[in-house]
């Protein structure tokens, strides 16, 4: 556990780029192959405008990574964070912090997004995307990648999480993230059982419903326990009742032109219906 600690403390770059590029490449071909939904569309053209918005998360992480490294240093140098509380083993420590991590850096702010309605138009760029695929994972108005890396920072300090934790955790976030927005038939039968602990690629889509309730549903995005212990996880067994998109903003005018997209948060709200 040490090692695998050590390693994240100090990860290259070139293994964070070939996690998020090489996820991309990987399940991009998968989807080709094994496709939850065989929807024809114009894949190319819709990924480019996904991959802008991709990109414009990554320097914007990059520019906030010092930020977060010196709030990790700090906490760890100062021992602050429910980390210090009481001793325990290193894997135990692991796993309690990409848990909390989990709780606060992602599935909170995501409720947030839901329930405060600047917050949403926000978020709604995510949500407006009508065929969800591996690219659709990293689809987030600049604004929203700050509030959300803003609360990965929040939970460091809370935690009192060394680096490395928080590496691994992003780590596995990226991954989960091009799992469960990947439109891939990958676990079949076995998706249901495994969606009692973690974030499965048919929970998930069920959140991309073009209409309440369910859009407002599983919110996690590592671990389903937390959907789980606050009321919010929902499963559908059959995927085709399924249809992605949100019902306010269904025109391919507005859900695919990166510069409407971009103005979404300054946009009139528009209040989503009830299935």
């Amino acid at each position: 556990m040490e090692q695998l600690i050590d390693f994240f403390t100090n990860i290259p770059t070139s293994f964070r780029a070939t996690l998020l590029v090489g996820g991309l490449v990987i399940f991009w071909t998968v989807e080709g192959i094994i496709p939850l939904h065989r929807v024809k569309y114009k894949k190319w053209q819709h990924a480019w405008v996904n991959i802008f918005f991709t990109l414009a998360s990554i320097v914007i992480g990059f520019g906030m990574a010092g930020l977060l490294l010196l709030t990790s240093d700090y906490v760890v140098e100062n021992r602050i964070g429910l980390l210090y509380l009481i001793e325990l083993p290193l894997w135990t420590q692991v796993v309690f912090s990409v848990l909390l991590m989990d709780l606060i850096g992602a599935y909170s702010i995501h409720w947030l997004e839901h329930k405060v309605k600047r917050l949403w138009q926000i978020h709604l760029i995510h949500h407006s995307d009508t065929n969800v695929d591996v690219t659709t994972g990293l689809r987030h108005h600049p604004f929203e990648t700050f509030l959300r890396i803003s609360f990965t920072i929040l939970a460091t300090m809370i935690i009192g999480a060394p680096i490395g934790m928080v590496m691994l955790y992003q780590s596995l976030s990226v991954l989960f993230t091009h799992l469960t927005h990947a439109n891939v038939e990958i676990f079949g039968k076995l998706d249901k059982p495994l969606s009692y602990l973690f974030v499965t690629p048919n929970m998930h889509k069920v959140h991309h419903h073009y209409r309440l309730p369910l859009t407002d549903t599983n919110y996690g995005n590592i671990f389903s326990i937390w959907d789980r212990l606050f009321g919010t996880f929902a499963y559908v067994d059959d995927m085709k009742n399924i249809r992605y998109g949100i019902d306010t903003h269904m025109d391919s005018k507005e859900h695919s032109k990166i510069s409407n997209l971009l103005a979404m948060p300054f946009q009139k709200y528009r209040s989503p219906q009830n299935d």
